[in-house]
């Protein structure tokens, strides 16, 4: 089985929570690391993803960054709400 991760850039435009992460994120640019792996058994080239990892900024630490894992279900959430800020 093959594993591939690949890197996002998300925006948010305001203070956003994701589920999982206890603090608020300042707004701004974020990198998303998704990890894949090959599904077997088909004919032609099918990815299936196995985690999620959003880059945050460290508390109290400036230019630090950990690596958090989070589902891409609460990344999406995430987006939507402060899509829907944006609107108001």
């Amino acid at each position: 089985m093959t594993i591939r991760s690949r890197r996002e850039t998300v925006t948010f435009r305001h203070p956003f929570h994701v589920h999982g992460i206890d603090r608020l994120l300042p707004a701004g640019a974020y990198q998303v690391i998704a990890d894949e792996e090959t599904v077997e058994g088909y004919t032609f080239s099918a990815w299936r993803r196995v985690g999620t990892s959003l880059v945050v900024p460290v508390e109290g630490l400036p230019g630090s960054v950990e690596m958090l894992s989070i589902l891409a279900r609460d990344l999406a959430d995430a987006q939507r709400i402060d899509a829907s800020a944006a609107n108001d």
